[in-house]
């Protein structure tokens, strides 16, 4: 074997290394699940700057969808994203796939290695991955109409608290409602009483 020959193979063999490590890191493309927390009548992301860097997205431009999306106001305050009102976890995680499907992955080859460039009015999605590109176009989905969940003060109902609110209460939600349970475990299921009713925000006790 000559020298030339071995030098051919090793750098072959490199070459096939790198590809196959690039290959796996865009496999393994996760965006951090939200982590969100309730205070008061706000509503708080916590890692709102782990998601923006994994998206390689300017925080501004994301924070501006979400707020159009969510139909709210807010801002972001040093590493959190904060929204005025309490909204449902759920709704704040789709809203966060539904940004990365349309100003992050490349419909082409499926990688999130893109960048947004603007030419006139039109947004474009370049990917640096295999060169193509397409307009932004937010699209529109239709949504099925789901049964709007009602309470009754007197009623008894089978939550999950979710998360522990600002004075230590348990907080579970029921549609569009947040309830507030005295004494309720984060992450434990409980049968509440609703005793009182106030707009979106009930109030229960454990039976």
């Amino acid at each position: 074997m000559s020298k030339s020959d071995y030098n051919y193979k090793n750098l072959l063999k490199q070459l096939i290394q790198n590809v196959s490590t690039k290959t796996d890191k865009s496999s393994r493309f996760e965006v951090p699940k939200a982590e969100i927390i309730y205070e008061g009548r706000t509503t708080i992301i916590k890692n709102f700057d782990k998601i923006v860097d994994t998206i390689n997205r300017d925080a501004d431009h994301v924070m501006k969808y979400l707020l159009r999306e969510l139909g709210t106001a807010g801002e972001k305050v040093g590493n959190r994203a904060v929204f005025q009102g309490n909204i449902p976890e759920h709704q704040i995680q789709k809203k966060i796939n539904d940004y990365v499907e349309t100003y992050v992955i490349c419909e082409e080859c499926g990688r999130p290695d893109t960048h947004l460039v603007k030419e006139g009015r039109t947004v474009l999605l370049r990917c640096d991955a295999c060169g193509a590109f397409r307009p932004v176009r937010v699209r529109k989905k239709k949504i099925a109409q789901e049964p709007i969940e009602t309470l009754e003060e007197g009623k008894e109902y089978e939550v999950t608290i979710k998360d522990i609110g600002k004075r230590g209460d348990g907080a579970a939600f029921y549609g569009k409602y947040i309830i507030y349970v005295p004494g309720a475990v984060k992450g434990s299921t409980v049968k509440i009483r609703i005793e009182k009713i106030s707009g979106t925000v009930a109030f229960g006790k454990i039976v």
